[in-house]
């Protein structure tokens, strides 16, 4: 067992039994303000005078190098000039600081001492762009290893707010306090760490100062604790350095980027995004049957419309009938648009594939455009200069560049609420590779945020398609740049596999993914979709699995009713994740649309969010009614409240 005694006891033997000095090194920088004690405080470590002082101007005009034994330890201290906080003398200040970032990177301090006295004015706000100026030349790391050093720690403390005198411990925890902010402040931070807090030491270093018989200021030997207190930033240091886990020298790279685990869930669900059902797949729900047949709804007799004041005449039966044919034959005349649409689509596309010399974009039919200049809009009956009209004109060009605003209704950077750009356009490539861009680009008061897309396509044959892009978007405060590519290929008539791959760089970080999907329709209603992929990053992986069930009604997209049931399924770093979630869109009545989304997951933490929509006005105009006949509600409760306690 361990015994302490016996431990002490070896270690005075140990101690007894060497010879000379320790071989230990101490090397301490002391910065600070001109005539805060910088040369006494020296003089008062060593216990004897090594630097020249001066009570009534600055004795220090250049960086000087004192070195002694203390205690059987070598201590090196390099003694400064002082600062000056006076704005004219920033020139002086900078030649200082260029002479010590020169001494640091010949001979780098253990421990850097910043000087300032206990007995100045609380709160002296000028001295933020002094330390400002140190961190430029000597950056922000001196800090982690710097004492903040309070000199006339005798000094009587002043009157605080309510005319007393200010208890001591007070008085020095509010000017230890003023100076770490300014220092955090210096180096860009507005709040610090507690645990990261720069220690404080207290120094009186005149000689008739009121200590006790053995010389300890309010029972303290500072002189003691300041040197402890560098042992121990020079050996906590030193320790840090050791357990550090060092970069092999075969470290794998990119392109000289270095490849670091970050944290991939990010990535794993941005690769696995669903992006909805393919369109070859959607198109393979009509049968020839489907796409041959035309809706004679022409043959169906006449139909008129009539006004709310004649419907409202109309009993309720009457009401039901003209609202069952008036939907009918909307949806009839919906079907045989979308099925003209298809066709025309189908025929664009194989007239496409039989000219090898045009060019083909999924999706994307290409007609031809003409300049059409557009009616300007009415003007009002008085000038208003807030009035858009009077500052815009609109032309549709044949360029295939789309530029448009982003619109913010709730944006407060700009009055008019556009706080953005969004930039679209198309281009075919050797006539061969159809090609599409997109990038936004949103500024704020202090924030610029960044997305763009871009993509390039080429067809191999009838069943497949291969897409390669790069994606730019910000990440915090980071730019993110990723290359994707991904492959597609039609495997039967209501099916199609997709494989793809992608890297994304992060700063210095280099992170590689690879994912399968599967699109399969059943019958009309029916959509299985699924994907998996990985992720990874130097030896770090993240794994995840979606699997998706979509059941749509048999008129979609002319009748909007559709439900999705998902699961999810991550692993991460041992961790696994497994979540489902719901989605359903349906209809209430001939003028509202709910949407219903809901979450959970194994950790017992989810979401659910409902959205309505109507087009009725006088129900859009009754929810007004909701947040009146809530706040009368809190009254009342509270009134009642009120009264049962005042009983």
């Amino acid at each position: 067992m361990f015994d302490c005694d016996s431990a002490r006891k070896a270690a005075v033997e140990h101690e007894t039994q060497m010879k000379g000095d320790l071989e230990f090194s101490l090397s301490i920088l002391v910065l600070g303000k001109t005539g805060v004690g910088k040369s006494a405080t020296i003089n008062s470590i060593f216990g004897e005078k090594k630097a020249v002082i001066d009570a009534f101007e600055p004795a220090t005009t250049c960086v000087e190098e004192i070195i002694d034994v203390i205690d059987g330890f070598k201590v090196k201290v390099f003694d400064t000039p002082g600062l000056r906080t006076s704005p004219t003398d920033e020139s002086f200040n900078r030649k200082v600081l260029s002479s010590i970032k020169n001494l640091m990177q010949k001979s780098p301090p253990d421990v850097v001492l910043y000087v300032d006295r206990l007995d100045t004015q609380i709160g002296n706000i000028n001295d933020l762009p002094l330390l400002r100026l140190v961190v430029s030349y000597l950056g922000s790391s001196i800090w982690r290893r710097s004492i903040v050093v309070l000199t006339h720690a005798t000094s009587i403390p002043p009157d605080g707010p309510d005319g007393y005198p200010l208890s001591y411990e007070v008085f020095v925890a509010q000017k230890s306090r003023i100076v770490q902010q300014l220092i955090s402040l210096s180096s860009g931070e507005l709040l610090m760490n507690l645990s990261l807090m720069i220690p404080v030491s207290l120094v009186e270093n005149h000689p008739f100062a009121k200590t006790n018989e053995h010389g300890e200021l309010n029972g303290e030997n500072w002189r003691l604790q300041l040197l402890f207190l560098c042992y121990s930033i020079k050996t906590l240091s030193k320790v840090s350095s050791l357990v550090t886990v060092q970069s092999p020298s075969n470290h794998r790279s990119l392109f000289g980027l270095k490849i670091c685990s970050p944290a991939l869930s990010y990535f794993l669900s941005s690769l696995l995004q669903p992006k909805g059902v393919d369109s070859d797949v959607e198109l393979g729900y009509l049968s020839d049957s489907d796409e041959e047949g035309d809706i004679e709804c022409d043959n169906l007799p006449l139909f008129r419309s009539l006004t709310k004041t004649e419907i409202a005449n109309l009993s309720n039966d009457q009401q039901k009938a003209y609202f069952h044919e008036y939907d009918y034959r909307v949806k009839l005349l919906q079907k045989k648009q979308s099925r003209e649409e298809i066709r025309r689509f189908k025929d664009s596309r194989n007239a496409k594939n039989a000219a090898p010399d045009e060019t083909y974009m999924e999706g994307v039919p290409d007609q031809e455009t003409i300049s059409v200049p557009l009616p300007d809009m009415p003007l009002p009956p008085s000038f208003d200069g807030e009035n858009p009209s009077y500052r815009y004109h609109f032309l549709e060009t044949s360029s295939h560049l789309l530029a448009r605003p982003v619109f913010d209704t709730h944006g407060w950077d700009h009055d008019c609420g556009y706080d953005g750009v969004l930039i679209e356009g198309k281009s075919d490539i050797s006539s061969r590779f159809p090609a599409v861009i997109s990038v936004q680009l949103t500024k704020d008061k202090k924030d610029f945020h960044i997305q763009l897309h871009s993509s390039i396509f080429s067809k191999h044959g009838d069943s497949g398609l291969t897409t390669a892009g790069l994606d730019v978007q910000t990440l915090g405060d980071k730019l993110t740049y990723t290359l994707k590519g991904k492959t597609k290929i039609k495997n039967f008539r209501n099916n199609k596999t997709a494989a793809g791959v992608s890297i994304a760089f992060v700063d210095k970080t280099t992170i590689y993914g690879l994912k399968i999907e599967d699109h399969l329709a059943v019958g009309k209603q029916l959509i299985l979709m699924g994907n998996a992929g990985v992720v990874q990053s130097q030896d770090d992986a993240a794994y995840g699995v979606n699997l998706d069930l979509c059941t749509r009604d048999e008129d979609y997209p002319i009748n909007q009713r559709e439900t999705s049931v998902g699961l999810s399924i991550m692993r991460y770093r041992g961790d696994l994740i497994c979540g489902c979630n719901l989605q359903s869109q349906f209809s209430v009545g001939r003028s509202s649309q709910v949407h219903v989304r809901a979450g959970l997951n194994n950790k017992l933490s989810g979401q659910i969010c409902i959205k309505t929509s109507c087009s009725d006005q006088l129900q859009i105009a009754a929810l007004a009614f909701l947040p009146i006949a809530k706040a009368i509600f809190k009254k009342i409760f509270h009134h009642s409240t009120q009264e049962d306690y005042s009983r």
